[in-house]
């Protein structure tokens, strides 16, 4: 059974370029939610990203979905790179 950083990290290195480097973390944002934070290589940022933010709004999508059906806190995802 994933948690929900596996199957985030999951996902990204699923669409990025450079794997090795994806870096994925969760911080608790407050009692009720809890924030993914996903790092990439800057050069993998567009594929994450998509076209007018398109593969970004289904990866978190897919990554809420996933929450709520684990019972989990409300996720809030940031995507940044390095």
């Amino acid at each position: 059974m994933m948690n929900i950083v596996e199957y985030t990290e999951f996902l990204v290195k699923s669409i990025t370029k450079e794997p090795d480097l994806v870096k994925v973390q969760s911080f608790e944002s407050d009692e009720e939610s809890q924030i993914i934070e996903i790092i990439v290589h800057n050069s993998d940022m567009g594929s994450v990203i998509g076209k007018n933010g398109q593969m970004a709004n289904s990866l978190r999508t897919l990554i809420q979905a996933y929450a709520y059906l684990k019972n989990l806190k409300k996720v809030k995802i940031n995507i940044d790179s390095f």
